[in-house]
């Protein structure tokens, strides 16, 4: 997949980067680490410049994050309570008041955590569909995405352009750290797991 993007982006310039990075978010194997060294190297021998990569990348990266956004907004905190309200809340034993405490935190935490998930492998193209979910404001959302996405997009084309076409070590870095954030997040959801089938436990019990 890696040489298919390289010829793509080298075949269609910023359209080809602006068009891959917006799949990227909707379909996260694409890996945009590859996208954005391999681009920040073509623009030390193609006729592309390092900020013209960065504005496509960026744009493509908000068009992606607008398209879960919306998705998240089809998927409301009383469908998500619905959903949850048959069989398949009563094995995982959700209850209303859980969801409600979710989008409750969400709303309180929300802008914070979009900007840092933004600049997060994995969650930073996913953070968008629980801020549809919230309804999250649009005015709020998108200058938050677009500033995390900035800066991932900067630090990683601007890591391309220097390392030439020794991108690939980048890229073998990049993934590492991808690795280590899917641990982190596995084991957090572990955890956050064994707390609430002990505080479900915990209130049977005391009912």
């Amino acid at each position: 997949m890696q040489q298919w993007i390289i010829d793509f982006m080298n075949q269609f310039g910023y359209p080809g980067i602006f068009l891959l990075i917006a799949i990227e978010n909707l379909f996260p194997p694409i890996p945009s680490e590859v996208i954005l060294t391999a681009g920040g190297f073509m623009t030390t021998y193609a006729d592309i410049t390092i900020w013209g990569v960065i504005i496509a990348a960026t744009i493509g990266s908000v068009l992606g994050a607008i398209i879960l956004y919306g998705a998240g907004r089809l998927l409301s905190a009383q469908r998500l309570i619905n959903l949850l309200d048959g069989k398949l809340g009563r094995l995982l034993r959700f209850k209303k008041e859980d969801v409600l405490k979710a989008f409750d935190w969400f709303n309180r935490r929300g802008k914070s955590t979009v900007l840092i998930c933004r600049c997060i492998p994995i969650v930073r193209s996913l953070i968008s569909i629980p801020a549809g979910m919230s309804r999250m404001n649009l005015a709020v959302f998108l200058p938050l995405t677009l500033l995390g996405s900035l800066v991932w997009n900067t630090v990683l084309v601007y890591l391309g352009a220097a390392a030439g076409a020794s991108y690939q070590k980048i890229v073998e870095g990049a993934d590492v750290y991808k690795k280590i954030t899917l641990v982190v997040l596995v084991v957090i959801a572990l955890l956050v797991l064994a707390w609430y089938i002990r505080y479900r436990k915990k209130t049977k019990d005391s009912e």
